[in-house]
């Protein structure tokens, strides 16, 4: 299978070069007018290249645009036929991939995905009268602009931004300053490397909390490597988990119909009527396709379909600058419900197929088992070989109980 959680990802090697350009030469033939956008990684331009030389070579338009987030591709895709970013997202540096985007900014469907693995060994070579063209397009102007209206900031604002010298990079910090926010930037070079593991989690980011509180700065927000992905901190310091982001987001806007994942905390339920989807943000876009407000999932992806069907990094940090601009964030989130929720990481090479053998149809959504007073979830990472466990009860005793029974099913399916 060519297409994971969200999109193609795979560690740097001959063979990912050679698949970009057969994807590009899908594309070209079926989306003959493509923008095509990357991250910060140091083998990006090499794959821009070569996806680039399958679109033109199927006879196929790309409008090239550099480094830029990946929500800037999406949104920009809607005055073409499709969006491409080269990108690994929060993967680490060597790993590299590609996402693919409909001109509403939802990623490529499943249907979709399985025409271009069907297509993909099938020759899509134009003649040489009929070769395509490539030319460059700004992204992020646009993209900045529609956040920029959709929001409204109070001038002074102090936020530190930490962009994991991502693409993020080249928006945000400059985004919050045309909104006259006083921003102290942290990693906000798009360096080809990451001063720090580019998911966003609480682990990694420890620094960011020190600095809220040292200049007592009204909010933090961070990106991972394309900028699809925003986590916070509040006022006081503190990180910010993504249930209570997904939350925040959905009081804020008056969500009442909200898309989330299957490992999201049951908090949300008691807010608004919700639909959950397999893990990965691809799985929340094509449902809002035809239900919801809003929707995310607790990694940080968080999309808002009024805008685009696209997890938008910059938009969120936008919007979580306006929600700290009308309140104490720190006094809102203490006054919100928690449930103790538990996640495990499991490496192992054997995931996908531990998974199925605990009779998951598909070992990337995995397996939810509920109960009264809490859930589990055991899935397949669609991205590195791991087995994460996810686990959630009233109480902390009863989180750690589930997350024990979690573990002792995924070791029979070890064993079996």
């Amino acid at each position: 299978m060519l297409f994971g959680s969200s999109g193609i990802r795979q560690r740097f090697s001959r063979a990912l070069v050679e698949t970009t350009l057969s994807v590009g030469a899908v594309i070209g033939e079926r989306f003959p007018d493509c923008i095509v956008g990357i991250d910060t990684r140091t083998t990006s331009p090499l794959l821009a290249r070569t996806i680039i030389s399958g679109i033109t070579g199927a006879g196929g338009k790309a409008c090239f645009t550099g480094i830029v987030p990946t929500p800037s591709v999406a949104y920009s895709a809607r005055i073409v036929k499709a969006g491409c970013m080269i990108t690994a997202s929060h993967n680490p540096e060597e790993y590299n991939g590609i996402k693919l985007f409909n001109p509403d900014g939802s990623s490529f469907t499943q249907i979709q995905q399985k025409e271009v693995e069907e297509y993909i060994n099938e020759p899509h070579w134009a003649t040489w009268r009929h070769q395509g063209i490539e030319s460059s397009f700004d992204a992020l102007t646009p993209h900045k602009k529609a956040i920029l209206d959709s929001v409204s900031i109070d001038p002074g604002l102090s936020v530190v931004i930490d962009c994991g010298n991502g693409a993020g990079s080249l928006m945000t910090p400059y985004l919050l300053a045309d909104a006259e926010v006083k921003t102290t930037c942290l990693n906000c070079n798009p360096a080809g490397q990451f001063a720090r593991p580019s998911e966003p989690l609480k682990e990694y980011l420890g620094y960011v909390g020190v600095l809220v509180k040292e200049i007592e700065a009204d909010c933090a927000v961070v990106h991972d490597g394309d900028a699809d992905r925003m986590m916070a901190f509040d006022n006081k310091g503190r990180y910010i988990d993504g249930d209570h982001l997904l939350l925040l987001f959905a009081e804020h806007l008056g969500a009442r119909n909200v898309v989330t994942t299957s490992d999201a905390s049951m908090i949300i339920e008691a807010f608004a009527e919700v639909h959950r989807t397999p893990v990965g943000d691809s799985f929340v876009s094509e449902e809002l396709l035809s239900w919801g407000d809003f929707g995310g999932e607790p990694s940080g992806a968080w999309i808002f379909p009024h805008h685009s069907l696209c997890p938008d990094g910059p938009f969120a940090a936008a919007l979580f600058c306006e929600i700290a601009s009308g309140c104490n964030i720190a006094e809102r989130l203490d006054a919100m419900p928690a449930y103790p929720i538990l996640r495990e990481s499991i490496p192992d090479e054997r995931a996908r197929e531990i998974v199925t053998t605990l009779g998951a149809e598909n070992p990337t959504d995995g397996i939810r088992v509920a109960r009264e007073n809490g859930w589990y979830l055991i899935r397949a990472s669609g991205t590195e070989p791991k087995i994460r466990i996810t686990a959630e009860g009233t109480t902390l005793s009863i989180a750690k109980e589930i997350l024990e029974q979690a573990r002792i099913r995924v070791r029979q399916g070890k064993t079996a």
